[in-house]
């Protein structure tokens, strides 16, 4: 990356600085922490955070509908970090299918050729091995049904994946990257691959604020980031600088589960605290989740 790069990155990621809400909240001493960090090879880490959180048996019951949210949006090999890791994935669906899931879907609307993004990703292979899942790329509006969005500021409607309407359980599995107009796409960024028109989020509404809109129709039960690898400069699709911070963060809260990321994350060569992030301090001043990483119950595992 040359400095003109770094520079417009940086201003891109700072744009939306501003002072961070206070908040008092008190730490729960016991029971189940507000987020769980993992450090290990993808598919034990996965393993490690679901069960810090009490074990996949706490999201999904027998027979239940699964839809899992990974990003498969580019058509790059995992070692690029524009995707989530295979086995983030693999792991996720053989653990919904060992806790009684009737059906898993593994869905995205790529932003690369479907076919070309879900093979390359090596998600669709990974997953080959469960009957009960399906990898799909949706991109036809028949897969999509519009609905209001009365919590929304900018977005008033949006079209939304049928399926994901109808799951009992949805898993977002966001992988950490830099965004070249988010600042960085984390768990709800990635909430946009279930939507039909994405494109206006760009042109026609502040992308942070439509983001955070679209989180109040559109959320996960459960959020799984794969910072296994961090794509810290170069996002959304690479290729760029990419470390290995060997790490999944897990947690029912979305907000929370991208602050802790990118507090731990190095973002375009340097550190950032998450209320830097607009659409982080949005949502947490809206009270979809929260930021005050410094106040949450968090529970750090070595996978090995």
């Amino acid at each position: 990356m040359n400095r003109r790069d770094f520079v417009k990155n940086s201003v891109l990621l700072t744009a939306s600085l501003a002072l961070p809400v206070a908040w008092d909240h008190e730490i729960k001493a016991g029971g189940t922490p507000d987020a769980v960090i993992a450090k290990g090879d993808p598919g034990p880490a996965v393993r490690a955070a679901v069960e810090g959180l009490g074990g996949m048996e706490q999201f999904v019951k027998k027979g239940d509908k699964v839809v899992v949210k990974p990003n498969m949006s580019f058509s790059n090999p995992p070692s690029w970090a524009t995707t989530t890791h295979p086995d983030v994935i693999k792991e996720i669906v053989s653990m919904c299918v060992a806790a009684g899931a009737g059906q898993v879907l593994v869905l995205d609307n790529t932003l690369r050729d479907r076919e070309m993004c879900i093979e390359q990703s090596g998600i669709a292979k990974a997953c080959e091995v469960f009957p009960e899942s399906r990898v799909l790329g949706l991109k036809e509006k028949k897969f999509f049904k519009d609905v209001p969005v009365p919590q929304g500021r900018e977005l008033k409607s949006t079209a939304v994946m049928k399926d994901v309407l109808d799951a009992n359980v949805v898993i977002n599995a966001p992988v950490a990257k830099t965004h070249s107009s988010a600042g960085v796409s984390l768990s709800m960024k990635n909430m946009m691959g279930v939507i039909y028109d994405r494109a206006v989020f760009h042109y026609l509404y502040n992308l942070h604020t439509a983001i955070v809109d679209l989180c109040t129709v559109a959320k996960a039960h459960l959020t799984v980031v794969d910072a296994t690898r961090l794509l810290s400069t170069g996002g959304p699709g690479g290729p760029g600088k990419v470390l290995q911070p060997r790490k999944v963060i897990a947690s029912t809260d979305m907000v929370a589960a991208d602050a802790i990321t990118v507090d731990m994350g190095e973002w375009y060569g340097r550190k950032f605290e998450p209320h830097q992030v607009k659409h982080i301090r949005e949502a947490h001043e809206r009270g979809l989740g929260r930021m005050d990483i410094d106040q949450l119950n968090i529970k750090r595992v070595n996978a090995g």
